[in-house]
This record gives C-alpha cells, structure tokens and sequence, in this order.
C-alpha cells in the first residue's frame, strides 16, 4: 500500500487520497478501474502491483491453510488465551519442571488458593496441565527469558524448581536472579529449590536460592519427630499443612521506615490488638532470638515470626507498614 500509493503520486501526480483509492482497488485485485488518466508508464507500475497483490495474497492463504493443518493456529491461539489470563496474577509464584513433586506441590497450592504458573519443556504439556488440573502452564525451557516473561515473572512472588537435575536448578537460579537485575525488580524473588544431598545443598545456597529441600533430611527428621514425639505425629499438618486450619505461621519483615522500629515487642500490643503471637525475631545480622521477651528491640528490617489466626497475621501486616503509631494503642 505505502509503495503503491507513493508510485501514483510520483508517477502520474494523483493527489494522496486519490493515490490511496487506487493503490487499494488495484493491490486487492478488485479492478474499479482508473479513478484519473494513468500513463503508459503508470499502467505498467498497476500491472506489477497487480501481480504482487495476487502473490501476497495467494502465499498468505496457503500459509493460512497449512498453519490450520498443522493445528499450529489453534495452539498459537489457545497459548495467547493463556498468556491473557496469566498476565492478570500478581504474587504468584512459577514452578519449573513437571515431575512427581511438582504433581504434589501444585495440589498444596491450590488448596491453600494460591496462584502459581507451570512452565514444562514437554509438548505435550497441554495435556498433562488438564490432567493434573495447573491453572496456568506455559510449554517452554524454563531457564530461558521468553519463558519467565509468559510466566509474568516480573510480578511473580518467587520461583520453585524442583528438577531432578542439579544443572537445570543451578541454570533455573543464575538465571532468575539475572532477571531481577535486568528487570529491576524491586524485592527479591524467594527462589525454592530442592537437592539430593548436603554438597548440593549448600552450593545451591551459595549460587542464590533462598529455601534448599532435602528430602533424604527432611526424610529423617520427621521418622526423628516421630520416633521422639509419637503422641505429637500429626502436629504440622493440623497447624501448618493443612489449609483449612485456624493457625498460620509467617515471617514478616519489619521496613525502615515503620512506627515499630525501635519499640519494645510489649509496646507494639501485637497480642491485644491483632491476636497474634511473636515466637520468634531474625535480626537484620541473621541472628534468630526464640520466644523474645516482652523488653526486646524491635529494629529495623528484622523479621518476626508470628502464629496466629490468618485473619490476625493480615491485620499485623498492615500494622507493621505504618509509619505512625496506630490509633489502636490509644486503647489498649
């Protein structure tokens, strides 16, 4: 359209609008005929632009009907579909690889409603998605940029790979924490990842994740728990797998700029005013203090782990983020 209705402008001198009509009507091979005199010269620059309509068209049609043969449209149709409804998740969290622990941790997730994005290189991950009901998969290498931009990485809330390979884990880290640079990710992703043995626990740790699974170790400690505490067996999943449960646990950060920063853990009446309890403070050095008195610091970026109703633990998030002191303590 641009070559042709600039060929009639410069060769017969058609005005814009006119070059425009005339370049449509002869491109589309419709054939109006010519809206003003063409010359010789003109007419051969229609029939070219005749001949290279029919072409384009011609090629875009048969690219059309074996795209539909192939089924490529349909699938390239159903993943824009789901890139649709994955770029509305925010605070999700992508897990890499399709495996047996991913089969359980996407059942734990969707319990406890919260949204997460399987990416799987296998191309047959449309089906294995319906069969073990993911929301949101993407079919791809997890490791590499296109995949972790379909996933909406940039508003996830951390990363699961929990490969059998070390190498995919070790690719999957470096690789994530990359993004955050690029992308300028404000807070850090909380990557989980899972190992084998103790070696590539702790070069996982170093190399950037944040959580590393072991499940020869966790394997032992709770036959340990069980052996020690038989009466206590079902204790974690009552309180902490369970997702119907009326406690939670979380960890929350204490920012620079709250109210709380250097106030006594009585003072914050946490207890009083949200029913919550703090069982334990990480300071900002790494250093964890259990069961902290009532006289202990509350300083600046530590973290405090506290147990409660989820309904309470929500309460105390918005409490920590003020930068006033609540109106609530005026009555406790």
């Amino acid at each position: 359209m641009m070559v042709g209705t600039i060929g009639y402008v410069l060769i017969d001198n058609f005005s814009l609008m006119d070059a425009i009509y005339q370049t449509g009507i002869t491109f589309t091979t419709v054939g109006f005929g010519e809206i003003a005199p063409i010359s010789d010269m003109g007419r051969i620059f229609t029939i070219t632009l005749i001949i290279a309509g029919f072409a384009i068209f011609s090629i875009a049609i048969g690219t059309l009907v074996a795209e539909i043969n192939k089924g490529e449209l349909v699938r390239i149709l159903k993943e824009r579909s789901m890139l649709y409804k994955i770029a509305r998740l925010k605070n999700h969290f992508v897990i890499c690889y399709h495996n047996e622990y991913t089969i359980e941790v996407s059942k734990q997730l969707l319990k406890s409603h919260i949204p997460f994005v399987v990416i799987d290189p296998s191309v047959d991950m449309a089906e294995i998605a319906k069969e073990h009901r993911y929301p949101y998969f993407i079919q791809g290498e997890p490791h590499t940029e296109l995949a972790m931009l379909k996933a909406h990485l940039s508003s996830a809330k951390g990363l699961i790979t929990l490969s059998h390979s070390i190498a995919d884990n070790i690719a999957l880290i470096a690789s994530v924490r990359l993004f955050e640079k690029e992308h300028e990710i404000p807070v850090a992703y909380n990557v989980i990842t899972s190992a084998e043995n103790m070696s590539d626990l702790e070069k996982l740790k170093k190399l950037g994740a944040n959580t590393v699974v072991t499940p020869t170790k966790l394997t032992a400690q709770r036959v340990t728990a069980m052996a020690a505490h038989p009466d206590m067996e079902n204790l974690l999943e009552e309180f902490m797998y369970r997702s119907d449960t009326p406690l939670d646990m979380e960890e929350i950060q204490v920012p620079k700029y709250s109210w709380m920063v250097l106030q006594k853990l009585k003072e914050t009446h946490l207890r009083n005013i949200a029913n919550v309890s703090v069982v334990g403070i990480r300071k900002k050095d790494g250093k964890f203090v259990p069961m902290p008195q009532g006289d202990e610091l509350v300083t600046s970026e530590s973290k405090l782990l506290l147990i409660g109703t989820q309904k309470g633990i929500g309460i105390t998030k918005g409490l920590i983020k003020q930068r006033v002191k609540p109106q609530e303590l005026k009555y406790v």
